[in-house]
């Protein structure tokens, strides 16, 4: 039987109908064999009985008997096929998250190696081995492996989307460019994407150095607040908040009711920004505040007075002093807060440096004098 199988090709054991190894198969009048499912099928569709393959008319229904012979012969062939497969694909790669499987493979998937855009399939080495070898699927159309294999075909005319129309900005098919592009600026669409893919390339070195701008720029911003000599009762790099209190000048620009000082630095125009540590503080005030500010007695906090400011209370109660006052939600309690002023844009923007988040924004702010970094630590 293994020496007989041999004198046949593996297009022979093939149903020219269903392009599957036969089942079942019966032999017609004019010599060529099918399934018998296949056949019953076409001829009951069909008003003449006409052979598929040589389209030879027969006037009178042909009887089918299952073909033995070729029977035998073809459930060896499969089995032959199976094993082969089973064999092969212990070799093969299994196919990984990411990876486009094999659409034929039960149980475990096999990576693919091609996809059909004729019959719309994956296929591993395995499975695919029909299209490299039988003349019916060596005219289909291979390429490398994709899903969402329907996505590549005209929706219209049921074609390859292999164009690109640059007038409409979508993909067509060779219809389409006869049809409903005849007079549109059409080109390959692998030509297509290697200039989308250059521009992309150059966007991204654009925005890239846009970025490294910015980042230069920030720096160039972000200034060491001094605090004000006449504020404080000398420079120094922090503000503390002690038991004690000191009998110091009653100047215009000193606070005498509230634990807190301006710096040194005032800012009439541009941007500006700048950071304070406040890891470990239960309590504290920070913002900026014009230079006409009330700094004796009682003193109201808000935008209204002349303070754009975000405080802290009883240790996770945060809040941003406008009128009336509005609750913060935030993830962590910040350790760094970063306190960032556009002046010609009236934004006055406070983040979580460590976490790199936005805490609270004033918008819509009318500066009109200098504006100082106000602090408070309690």
């Amino acid at each position: 039987m293994s020496a007989a199988s041999c004198l046949l090709t593996e297009d022979q054991f093939l149903c020219s109908i269903c392009l599957d190894v036969f089942t079942d198969p019966v032999t017609i009048p004019c010599g060529h064999n099918f399934c018998k499912t296949c056949i019953t099928e076409h001829w009951n569709i069909n008003v003449q009985c006409q052979c598929p393959n040589c389209k030879e008319v027969f006037y009178t229904r042909p009887q089918l008997k299952v073909n033995t012979l070729i029977s035998e012969m073809a459930a060896q062939f499969r089995q032959s096929a199976q094993q082969k497969a089973s064999s092969s694909s212990s070799e093969q790669q299994v196919s990984k998250p990411g990876e486009v499987p094999c659409d034929v493979c039960t149980g475990t998937k096999l990576k693919a190696l091609k996809s059909c855009l004729v019959c719309l399939v994956s296929y591993c080495e395995t499975h695919l081995e029909p299209h490299l070898t039988t003349s019916g699927l060596k005219r289909h159309q291979l390429i490398d492996p994709v899903e969402n294999l329907e996505d590549r075909m005209c929706t219209k005319h049921d074609k390859l989307l292999e164009l690109f129309c640059k007038t409409d900005q979508m993909c067509v098919c060779m219809l389409c460019t006869v049809l409903d592009h005849k007079t549109h600026d059409v080109v390959p669409l692998k030509e297509e994407y290697e200039g989308k893919k250059a521009e992309l390339g150059k966007n991204e070195a654009e925005i890239q150095q846009m970025i490294q701008k910015r980042r230069l720029k920030i720096q160039e911003i972000k200034r060491s607040v001094e605090l004000s000599k006449e504020g404080a009762d000398r420079e120094i790099a922090d503000v503390n908040h002690g038991d004690v209190w000191k009998n110091l000048p009653d100047n215009p620009e000193r606070f005498n009711s509230c634990p807190c000082v301006l710096a040194k630095q005032s800012f009439s125009s541009g941007r500006f920004y700048y950071e304070v540590q406040v890891k470990g503080k239960t309590e504290w005030d920070l913002g900026v505040a014009r230079e006409s500010i009330n700094r004796k007695g009682v003193i109201t906090v808000s935008p209204q007075d002349g303070y754009w400011m975000i405080w802290l209370r009883n240790k996770n109660e945060y809040e941003a002093l406008v009128d009336p006052a509005v609750c913060l939600s935030l993830q962590s309690q910040p350790e760094k807060v970063g306190v960032f002023v556009d002046y010609e844009e009236g934004l006055v923007s406070f983040y979580d440096v460590d976490a790199a988040a936005l805490i609270y924004s004033f918008t819509g702010c009318s500066f009109t004098e200098k504006l100082y970094p106000y602090f408070g630590p309690r």
